[in-house]
């Protein structure tokens, strides 16, 4: 059965990404900035939904006005599941941009690329955030700076946040949290050595996979409030959704 849902489902997320990028090509430069992002949010739906994922979102989610949304990261599926939620400019590595197919894609939908060589990289993201806050977007962080199994949450990469004090915008914790067949999935992560085919084989070959995206109360970045507290504070807020109840 696997090797029938991995065929099934291959074909037409293949096919869902060629539509994806004909539109981007034909129809971008022509479009407004909020009929982009309406675009990309409903993109992002069915693709999870060819994927075979089932979005269970929790909490309340900030889905209006500029705010930041930290989470821990799972899974190249992590923009897409958020993007389903509302369309969201995502920060990421640079390298990221040369990854076959998904580079693209997450470059289409509105990804700002931070290239941690370079000694104004940290400086050059936060003004592309500001910006973004200027027009009244989300913007998406991954602190942890790579991806997890998902049982635990790594310590924060804490740069980033200063954009969000500069620009005194709430920041709001999410917990991502994969399952299959009802039981939290390791084995769904896109981690370590693993190739996007391989990462893919086990997805798109899954049955009743579900990622619960839990919205946590906002917290009100203010010019009082360091970075290093604002990161620790997001960081334990996510850590307590994720670790199992003792």
């Amino acid at each position: 059965m696997a090797v029938l849902f991995f065929a099934v489902r291959s074909v037409l997320v293949s096919a869902w990404i060629g539509l994806g990028l004909l539109v981007e090509l034909l129809f971008f430069p022509w479009l407004g900035r909020r009929a982009r992002r309406w675009l990309v949010g409903g993109w992002s739906r069915v693709l999870m939904a060819l994927c075979g994922v089932r979005l269970q979102v929790l909490g309340e989610p900030l889905r209006q006005g500029a705010a930041l949304w930290v989470s821990n990261h799972v899974s190249w599926v992590d923009v897409f599941v958020l993007n389903s939620v509302r369309p969201t400019s995502f920060v990421a590595k640079s390298d990221i941009r040369g990854w076959p197919v998904i580079g693209v894609l997450v470059a289409w939908s509105g990804t700002l690329f931070i290239d941690r060589r370079h000694r104004r990289a940290v400086r050059d993201a936060s003004r592309q955030m500001q910006g973004c806050f200027g027009h009244g977007d989300v913007v998406g962080l991954f602190p942890e700076g790579t991806s997890t199994d998902g049982s635990d949450v790594r310590n924060f990469h804490t740069g980033l946040f200063d954009a969000a004090i500069q620009a005194v915008v709430p920041v709001q914790p999410v917990a991502l949290r994969f399952y299959r067949a009802g039981r939290r999935a390791p084995e769904l992560a896109f981690v370590g050595d693993q190739t996007l085919v391989a990462n893919l084989w086990v997805l798109l070959g899954s049955r009743r996979v579900e990622v619960h995206c839990e919205f946590l109360p906002p917290l009100y970045s203010s010019r009082t409030l360091s970075r290093a507290e604002l990161a620790r504070l997001a960081h334990e807020a996510i850590r307590g959704k994720i670790l199992p109840p003792h």
